[in-house]
């Protein structure tokens, strides 16, 4: 599977990035107009895996209403500022969720299935996960 981007440069310390499937943002170096590139990196580690951890609760159903997950990050001090760990915190929402089965999304994810996770680890960063369940009301 091949994928593009594109990142231009927009002035400043601004860049525009154009993804393959034409989504448009914003970066910027001094905060200004949009999100550091290396913020875009946790975000897309967050988002790679939380795809992972929903989908496999909800195959197992599980019944989850919402997924955030926290994401923390120390860098090296020294150029490149690489990322030397990052912790995920997953706060699990639902109905009636057990706990095993959250455990068990959180580690296939992290183990098997996030692309994301996976290279970052094989890049040298140490990647550590945690989850939280918060009990939802019933549907009336």
């Amino acid at each position: 599977m091949t994928m593009n981007a594109k990142v231009k440069w927009d002035g400043d310390v601004r860049f525009k990035g154009t993804t393959g499937s034409g989504f448009d943002i914003t970066l910027d170096g001094e905060l200004k107009a949009g999100p550091r590139p290396m913020e875009l990196l946790l975000l897309g580690l967050g988002g790679c895996t939380s795809y992972d951890v929903v989908g496999i609760l909800k195959k197992t159903r599980q019944d989850v209403v919402d997924c955030v997950a926290e994401i923390s990050a120390e860098r090296a001090d020294a150029v490149p500022a690489v990322f030397t760990k990052i912790h995920v915190k997953f706060i699990v929402s639902g109905r009636g969720l057990k706990e095993k089965q959250v455990e068990r999304a959180v580690k296939l994810s992290a183990e098997q299935y996030c692309s994301a996770s996976l290279m970052l680890e094989k890049g040298g960063v140490e990647i550590t996960h945690s989850f939280e369940i918060v009990e939802v009301g019933s549907v009336e």
